[in-house]
């Protein structure tokens, strides 16, 4: 039995960011962020919804729309200066992350699990909307470097991440017997039951994760996070440049094997424009689960 009822993605507003963010150029990213002009298309914020029999699932939970409307909420100095090159957000009434979910027929009150693939603003914007009873799993790895001295430069805004009322349960994947997932061999299981396996990807952050849903009678599926920025990127090596680059070209070919064992396994990311239509297909050609 599959314990999988549906999967659907919603989109918290957009994100233009500057096109050696997207793909590396091999220029160091304070030389591109300081002097690039370009800013690419609007591109999606995307929150993964995975209705499983035991609650909402969610992977990620997009951009808080106080960062369009709070002159306070990104910090000054420096670092403002940094966050100002980096990105500019469109985030309309009505894209929050619970309004969202409304759109979907969900109430937010539902959310039993929020994994965040990593602590970037993009993807923790939608904490302070969580229920207080939503379990939110975070590499171990990824909560160590929020409290380091520099940690804000990294693009870890700790009065965001540190919201009252919100704990995090820190999670490290261990080495599993499962060669269906080869070549990675250490996950989480998020659920218990197999369905929902976290798996570290390390490189756009120390503590990037991606998660593999597996179900009976559906393709699986893997949502990536920021590990790429579009699936024709990835396919070809190609990297973001914000991270590890090593690291990145490692976690690539580990994710390109992966997906070599299963040919209609959607790759999902954070901000690949085409994801929703990859989804949308991959469920239709099954045609087991709702959209």
């Amino acid at each position: 039995m599959n314990p999988i009822k549906r999967v659907t993605v919603v989109s918290t507003g957009t994100v233009r960011i500057r096109p050696e963010h997207v793909e590396t150029n091999g220029t160091p990213l304070l030389w591109w962020l300081n002097t690039s002009r370009r800013w690419t298309d609007p591109l999606p914020i995307n929150v993964y919804v995975i209705e499983h029999d035991r609650g909402l699932v969610l992977f990620d939970t997009g951009q808080d729309r106080r960062s369009v409307t709070d002159p306070g909420y990104f910090p000054g100095g420096p670092a403002g200066h940094v966050y100002r090159r980096l990105a500019t957000f469109d985030v309309p009434a009505g894209a929050t992350l619970t309004d969202r979910l409304r759109e979907q027929g969900y109430d937010i009150a539902d959310v039993r699990v929020a994994v965040l693939s990593h602590l970037h603003q993009d993807h923790i914007g939608g904490l302070r909307e969580l229920p207080r009873s939503a379990r939110i799993l975070v590499h171990a790895a990824e909560l160590a470097e929020v409290d380091k001295r520099f940690a804000v430069f990294a693009g870890l805004l700790r009065e965001h991440i540190h919201v009252p009322g919100v704990s995090f349960t820190a999670v490290t994947p261990q080495r599993v017997d499962d060669p269906a997932i080869a070549p990675f061999t250490h996950a989480h299981d998020v659920m218990g039951d197999g369905s929902l396996l976290l798996l570290p990807t390390p490189g756009h952050t120390p503590g990037s994760m991606s998660l593999l849903l597996r179900g009976a009678g559906m393709p699986p599926m893997l949502f990536v996070g920021d590990v790429t920025y579009d699936v024709r990127r990835l396919a070809a090596d190609r990297v973001p440049g914000v991270g590890d680059a090593a690291g990145l070209h490692e976690v690539t070919g580990r994710v390109n094997a992966l997906a070599a064992r299963y040919p209609s396994m959607p790759i999902l990311a954070a901000h690949d424009p085409a994801a929703a239509g990859l989804l949308a297909r991959a469920l239709a050609e099954h045609g087991t689960i709702p959209v």
